[in-house]
């Protein structure tokens, strides 16, 4: 009789604390660590669960990495790091990340001192690499590929004009979710010694293409991170 006081009197004194949002950015096909921490205690117990759906990603108690319920898309790809769960880190490692990883996670611990879920927002990026610009006969033409999320292409000219120019830009998605953008500039024929900017932008960083016309000359660089996302298509662009 005592020993079953004692264990209700334990049982009632657990809680359940539940913290905001934290935002990670992981890189496409690259690792990933979400972060989560707990008061260290006896008998832990960590759930990561992705959402919507309730999808287990990783389970550890009894001691040991429990994945009898994983869900297949991440089998292989998911560890905690063992020898830090006694000083109550239970950060996710995520390897290959995948644009369909991209949603909200919780982190679930428990030990006999209390329960406690913190949530993950995963984003993905797959950030601009290259971008191609060349001339075919009187057509501008840019492009880049695997990116994500969809970017914004735009144009301009140096020195700065107000001419109008016809362009038309599309994008593509691939089975893993990458866009592909390409736009065709078409100058006024009237122009004469000007420079060509193409520039694609993610959330995460941006590139510039420039081409001379009358030289055939590329130059290619990159600008700092921009928080806008946009989608371009059958659009007629002022060059300036």
């Amino acid at each position: 009789m005592t020993c079953w006081v004692v264990r209700s009197l334990t049982l009632s004194l657990l809680w359940t604390v539940t913290e905001g949002d934290t935002e990670v950015s992981c890189v496409f096909m690259e690792s990933c660590v979400l972060p989560c921490s707990f008061q260290p205690g006896h008998d832990v117990v960590i759930h990561w669960i992705k959402e919507p759906g309730n999808t287990f990603v990783h389970s550890y108690y009894y001691n040991q990495d429990q994945l009898s319920k994983q869900d297949q898309s991440f089998k292989g790809r998911t560890s905690l790091f063992i020898d830090q769960i006694s000083r109550g880190n239970a950060s996710l490692q995520l390897t290959g990340v995948k644009v369909q990883d991209q949603s909200r996670y919780k982190c679930y611990t428990s030990t006999i001192r209390g329960n406690k879920d913190l949530f993950i927002s995963l984003k993905v990026d797959a950030p601009v690499t290259e971008v191609h610009i060349q001339q075919v006969e009187n057509r501008i033409i840019c492009s880049s590929e695997r990116i994500y999320p969809e970017p914004e292409l735009t144009w301009s000219t140096s020195p700065p004009s107000n001419m109008t120019c016809q362009n038309t830009t599309t994008v593509q998605q691939t089975e893993q979710q990458l866009y592909s953008i390409s736009s065709t500039l078409i100058p006024p024929d009237s122009t004469t010694d000007v420079v060509y900017s193409c520039t694609i932008s993610t959330r995460r960083n941006t590139w510039r293409a420039t081409l001379n016309p009358s030289n055939t000359a590329v130059i290619a660089g990159v600008a700092g991170g921009l928080s806008v996302v946009a989608a371009i298509a059958g659009l007629t662009a002022f060059c300036v």
